[in-house]
């Protein structure tokens, strides 16, 4: 036990020591998340360059080294001497915390960098990291290892017109113990969305670890789209049924705020599909421009319905909900001074952006729809038909109603609850069959634990209407069973009954699609759960060998392969038993290997890329069937048929 508290025990963490020190602080976390982000946070950089009207072409390339190179055709980073560090202004960027042209009035209009942190951050978690700067005619270059600068800024004239910066890096194993290799389609998600917000930008993305791919030719996708959110509205609704072709945009600046927002409604989407971006971030918990947009929307929408006689003055008004159903919306802003809530920006916060959204697009929209009477007819037409569904939804609602001080509604007879009434470590097990619903139920720890069994596959809610699905028994099992209320409400997590909602199916192709079914009900029923990290999937076994009085559980045919080759002797007697379902399971087989918190394996359900999940959501469960035939034949010939369980 510590005795002696001084002055001598206060620390002060000089230059970059504290990003070493703390790394979560400034990239979230030191997994895969945070490895990706180093890119992010130098790539952004370059496209700050774009927007600033300097740069046109950005590449990345992934070396077979582990590292990373940047390079733009920007202005180049400065490289005189600054006057308050007395080094380079390229050194000053590197390797002090808070340097960067970002907080004066000069160097930047907009930018995504906000809290300056950026590439010095990238500089304190590399092993290396090489700078090239073209500019002024010269070539300067400087290394620099964990963070520190090795020898001076080299100085080479012969760079004639050429401008821009190459940054290189390599993240550094000590902080990165989960591993440094670079996930493509994670990084290529977000170089298409960039390429997406600022229309003509050219990215150039290249993957050249060939021992990776197995291929001999390096992977190279470029990112181009002339038309912006336009473009990624179109890509995103590419496989749904557009009530309208032309996607409605808009672009504007007011009060220094940059606006561009574009709409489209689909016929056979039940759900609303908004996605923010404040300075390129990608805000996933909304904030003030996703609030001016609804706000406009269900406004403008109820005048136009009066003023066409779709409503009559005694009716209701049509809600929120009601009007953005089916609705794919992307609003995209560059606020000068943005305010994130927390480092990594995921809520915008400046008040005025609400008024400016709400006034820019509803000048825009108003004009639109008053000169395209057809659309405006359409969108009407299929928010009324929401509203219609909604009120036959309440009525199906009443039954559904979970347990409270004030409702009688019970809850399921087949859920076999836990005794803990705090929701943060109970949990729910959400079961195929009355089977395995049965060794689940002997095997659990009451205490925590509740199980829900299913019978058989619950409905695909991708589409049925909202009046159907409160009608279908499962459904509403599950709805009363977790206390989720009402679909396209806005999810209070005060009234979830479990922090941890358990998928548990067979390891089967049955399994698999009932899995499905269910990730399809809480992405489109409420999708906050899996955003909030709530829900998870559990990884029962798929073999038991044993071996004298020994056994092991093995989780995959690798896994089983692996046990046999290196832990047995050639000639050893064992017995492999497969678990085709959980329902053969003893209930001791489930806890030890399923439900046990200190020996189980859960996969947590989270969503990368919210445009590419809803893509594919809708492709796989949707109407129709030439996208998902189109699907099958693109991503067929990568299977092995082998592993098929057919």
């Amino acid at each position: 036990m510590t005795t002696n508290y001084g002055a001598d025990q206060i620390q002060v963490l000089e230059g970059l020591e504290p990003v070493r020190k703390r790394p979560g602080m400034y990239i979230g976390s030191t997994g895969p998340r945070g490895l990706h982000h180093l890119v992010y946070e130098v790539v952004d950089n370059s496209v700050d360059e774009a927007l600033a009207g300097y740069c046109k072409h950005i590449t990345i390339d992934l070396n077979a080294d582990g590292s990373v190179t940047v390079v733009d055709d920007g202005r180049g980073i400065p490289t005189d001497v600054h006057s308050r560090t007395g080094k380079s202004a390229l050194e000053t960027v590197m390797t002090v915390l808070h340097a960067g042209g970002k907080f004066g009035g000069g160097g930047y209009k907009v930018s995504g960098g906000l809290h300056g942190v950026g590439v010095s951050v990238v500089n304190a978690l590399s092993e290396w990291v090489e700078v090239t700067v073209w500019r002024e005619g010269r070539t300067h270059k400087q290394r620099y290892e964990r963070g520190l600068a090795i020898g001076d800024l080299d100085v080479t004239p012969g760079a004639g017109q050429k401008h821009g910066t190459s940054v290189t890096f390599k993240p550094d194993t000590q902080i990165f113990t989960t591993g440094i290799e670079f996930d493509y389609d994670t990084l290529a998600g977000r170089m298409r969305e960039l390429a997406y917000l600022n229309a003509g930008i050219d990215i150039t993305f290249t993957d050249h670890r060939l021992e990776l791919l197995k291929t001999p030719e390096p992977r190279v996708t470029r990112y181009f789209y002339e038309g912006g959110i336009k473009e990624y509205v179109a890509y995103i609704n590419s496989d749904k049924q557009a009530i309208h072709e032309e996607i409605i945009h808009i672009g504007a600046e007011k009060d220094g705020v940059q606006v561009e927002a574009a709409l489209q409604w689909c016929a056979d989407a039940y759900s609303d599909n908004l996605l923010g971006f404040a300075n390129n971030i990608r805000t996933v918990d909304g904030g003030t421009h996703l609030e001016g947009l609804k706000t406009v929307l269900t406004r403008n929408l109820n005048v136009l319905a009066r003023k066409r006689n779709k409503r009559k003055d005694s009716d209701d008004n049509l809600s929120g909900e009601n009007i953005r159903e089916g609705l794919t919306a992307i609003v995209s802003v560059k606020v000068p001074d943005p305010e994130f809530e927390g480092q990594t920006k995921t809520k915008l916060g400046n008040t005025e952006v609400r008024g400016i959204v709400d006034s820019v697009v509803g000048e825009t929209l108003s004009e639109y729809l008053d000169f395209h009477p057809g659309i405006a007819d359409a969108i009407l037409e299929k928010a009324i038909q929401a509203f219609n569904a909604a009120e036959a939804a309440r009525r199906a609602r009443e039954l559904v109603r979970r347990k409270s001080v004030l409702e009688s509604s019970t809850l399921p007879g087949k859920l076999a609850d836990c005794s803990s009434r705090d929701p943060s470590e109970s949990e729910i097990f959400i079961v195929e069959g009355d089977s395995a619903g049965g060794s689940a139920k002997q095997g659990r720890d009451r205490r925590f634990q509740a199980i829900l069994p299913l019978r058989g596959k619950i409905i695909n809610i991708e589409k049925t209407d909202d009046a159907r699905i409160y009608k279908n028994t499962e459904i509403q099992a599950l709805i009363t069973a977790l206390g989720l209320g009402i679909k396209g409400e806005e999810f209070d997590s005060s009234q979830l009954r479990y922090h941890r909602i358990c998928l548990m199916t067979d390891a089967d192709v049955d399994g698999a699609h009932i899995r499905t079914l269910l990730l399809t009900f809480f992405y489109r029923y409420q999708r906050e759960l899996i955003n909030s990290g709530y829900v998870y999937i559990a990884c029962p076994p798929l073999y038991k060998v044993e071996r004298g009085r020994n056994h092991w559980y093995c989780y995959s045919d690798r896994e089983l392969q692996t046990l046999i080759t290196n832990e047995f002797p050639a000639n050893a007697n064992y017995n492999v038993q497969r678990f085709k379902g959980l329902g053969e399971m003893m209930p001791q087989q489930l806890w030890d290997t399923t439900m046990n918190p200190e020996t189980r394996m859960l996969k947590k359900v989270e969503i990368e890329d919210a445009a590419e999940a809803d893509r594919i959501f809708t492709i796989l469960m949707g109407d129709r069937v030439a996208p998902r035939r189109e699907f099958i034949e693109t991503h067929g010939p990568r299977m092995k048929l082998e592993d098929l369980d057919i």
